[in-house]
């Protein structure tokens, strides 16, 4: 199971049988800080910890201490492609601090025999509760109220001004109905009765049950909804799947939730469709690229709220992310299987 294993291995000169060489540390590259929780968890299992000594290096400091590494924990977006492997044969698994894995080509670490772990689950809640916070901040136009406050343009009543909408009763509709979407939909359907549709490749029978949640086509989607919110595992198949064209058929006051990965949408499109009222409003915790430009037009928006990309932001969710991942690296130098592995298939012999 473990790459290159005669490296970490010696006889047994009595039984004539082999075993892993445990005083021989495997190296663990840490590419920005974790919460202590996770870095307890690397230490207590004799794994020796790589950092960069300069908190933003370059990408040609980054790789060399990849090299130095047979193992990764990675935070951010760092790209893991066949151009990556070929430069670092020494990796031999990679636990990455997120639900997504789209940085990752995951047929090519498969192809190696390389296991990818990811943090599903701890951060459900959390992020299911930034799409909700977004939801509500866009349909009662919190951001140009906050300004309007710190401009000093507060003035007297206006029966008329920057009205915002109501979300009881109203139809959610999820793109990704999993572990993020579930959380997302059962919110919305105790606080404001909202009903449920959903689009996904296979039925959430769950869903089905306790939320009396619907199955529809994309299209129907597009169409019936008076909330979308994407909770999608992206792939690079679906950029700009959120692109004029579906703009185009949605309803006039559809709310527009983005809280999973950028590229899902197009920022243009979705400018243009916001700037006419082809749509009501925008919530997005995640943008394309990121960050997001100070001067982006999107911003001025009375009728858009833009984050920046804190869905698991919390302590909780970050400590069980940096449990999760440790949890990884610790499984794998122990030759076994990680907790949460996006290509379990490596597993197979």
């Amino acid at each position: 199971m473990i790459k290159n294993l005669e490296q970490h291995i010696k006889p047994d000169l009595v039984s004539g049988f082999f075993y892993l060489n445990l005083s021989i540390k495997m190296k663990v590259f840490l590419n920005k800080k974790i919460p202590q929780v996770g870095i307890d968890i690397l230490e207590e299992n004799n794994l020796e910890i790589i950092t960069s000594e300069i908190e933003n290096p370059s990408h040609r400091e980054w790789l060399e201490n990849c090299k130095k590494a047979d193992l990764l924990l990675n935070v951010g977006k760092n790209k893991y492609d066949k151009e990556f492997f070929d430069a670092c044969p020494n990796i031999k698994a990679i636990a990455l601090f997120s639900v997504g894995f789209d940085q990752v080509d995951i047929s090519e670490a498969t192809k190696r025999k390389i296991p990818i772990g990811n943090t599903p689950d701890v951060l459900s809640k959390a992020t299911s509760d930034v799409a909700f916070l977004l939801m509500q901040m866009v349909s009662r136009k919190v951001n140009y109220n906050i300004e309007k406050i710190k401009s000093g343009k507060w003035k007297d009543f206006d029966a008329l001004e920057e009205l915002g909408q109501e979300l009881y009763g109203k139809t959610l509709g999820i793109f990704g109905l999993g572990r993020i979407g579930f959380e997302m939909a059962e919110k919305c359907k105790a606080a404001f009765g909202m009903k449920i549709i959903y689009h996904n490749r296979p039925h959430n029978e769950q869903a089905e049950k306790e939320l009396g949640a619907k199955y529809v086509t994309f299209d129907e989607l597009v169409e019936e909804s008076d909330i979308i919110s994407i909770h999608a595992n992206y792939t690079p198949e679906q950029a700009d799947l959120f692109n004029k064209s579906v703009f185009d058929k949605m309803k006039p006051n559809l709310i527009f939730i983005n809280t999973a990965r950028g590229g899902f949408h197009n920022e243009k499109d979705l400018l243009q469709a916001l700037k006419s009222g082809i749509i009501w409003g925008a919530g997005l915790d995640v943008t394309n690229p990121e960050p997001i430009d100070k001067d982006n037009p999107l911003i001025e928006l009375s009728n858009v709220c833009v984050l920046p990309h804190i869905g698991s932001a919390t302590i909780e969710a970050r400590n069980g992310m940096a449990k999760l991942a440790a949890e990884n690296i610790v499984a794998f130098a122990k030759n076994e299987k990680m907790p949460t592995c996006v290509n379990p298939e490596v597993y197979d012999n």
